[in-house]
């Protein structure tokens, strides 16, 4: 209800959203390199064993190689249920805040890729309803690849909360996801379908049950010096790339406050416009 108020009803502009014009690991490089460039180093395929805790304090992170390392500050965005299986058992035990998150349930998320032998679809995406698909990407489109005479489209399709699809085979993925693409889009019924593959993130987020809030913990932990990001945190949104994002603003916030130099950096929500400030204004209706 409260991303439908803000993307909807609130503002006239809030219904609008960023999509990549470029593969994710190109986007995230401008992150890695703003960090290298400030003196950081990111390390890839560096599996975390463990987080070293004594007295209420983390003091250095265990990888799988035997090494170690330490810093000022800790922000662990992992899911919670990974951060559970990093942090000892006493303190999962002593601690609320963590032995809460047990109660939080996760939500799966199937991605299916398609590449067909020509040009089916011309939108950059598409939502679909009465249908196991949900959303279409022309990834051709979005990351501007040319499509050459006889070449092929990429086209990905994204479907949240996929239980039904877990137990399912790779196959009867593809035969029902192609079967809706091809009602949706009269071009993919005489297509050849080149390629295609399918990912399944069983737990992908965690899922927003009624009374979660009372569980999602807040950014500073109870460990001094180990802060927490994630949608999963108590950020005000539900598990949405945009939740991820205001968490990770409010682990800076924290982690700034901790260290006496206090900065703000969450982004104010949209402005409430038109009638909706009457809305607004009624007694149960948060801004």
């Amino acid at each position: 209800v409260d991303v439908f108020w803000k993307g909807f009803l609130a503002n006239r502009s809030g219904y609008r959203m960023g999509i990549p014009s470029v593969p994710l690991a190109d986007l995230y490089e401008g992150c890695r390199s703003t960090v290298v460039a400030q003196g950081g180093d990111v390390k890839f395929r560096a599996t975390v064993r463990g987080l070293k805790i004594a007295d209420g304090v983390i003091s250095g992170v265990a990888l799988d190689t035997g090494e170690a390392l330490f810093g000022d500050h800790y922000v662990s965005a992992v899911p919670h249920d990974a951060l559970l299986e990093l942090l000892p058992a006493e303190v999962v035990a002593r601690e609320s805040a963590f032995a809460n998150l047990r109660n939080l349930r996760t939500s799966p998320i199937t991605g299916v890729h398609f590449w067909f032998d020509r040009e089916v679809m011309t939108e950059p995406f598409l939502t679909l309803l009465g249908t196991t698909t949900q959303w279409i990407f022309n990834k051709s489109f979005l990351y501007g690849e040319a499509m050459p005479a006889g070449g092929r489209q990429y086209l990905q399709l994204v479907i949240s909360a996929s239980y039904d699809l877990v137990s399912r085979s790779r196959q009867e993925i593809v035969d029902l996801c192609l079967s809706e693409v091809r009602k949706v889009l009269p071009a993919a019924r005489e297509a050849q379908l080149v390629k295609s593959t399918v990912i399944k993130e069983t737990a992908a987020t965690f899922s927003p049950k009624p009374g979660c809030d009372r569980w999602r913990p807040v950014a500073k932990s109870p460990i001094r010096g180990l802060f927490l990001a994630g949608d999963w945190t108590a950020t005000g949104w539900p598990a949405t790339m945009e939740g991820a994002v205001r968490s990770g603003y409010l682990a800076a916030e924290a982690v700034t406050l901790s260290d006496g130099a206090a900065r703000s950096f969450l982004k104010p929500d949209l402005p409430i416009e038109g009638i909706s400030r009457l809305i607004a204004g009624r007694p149960g209706r948060k801004a």
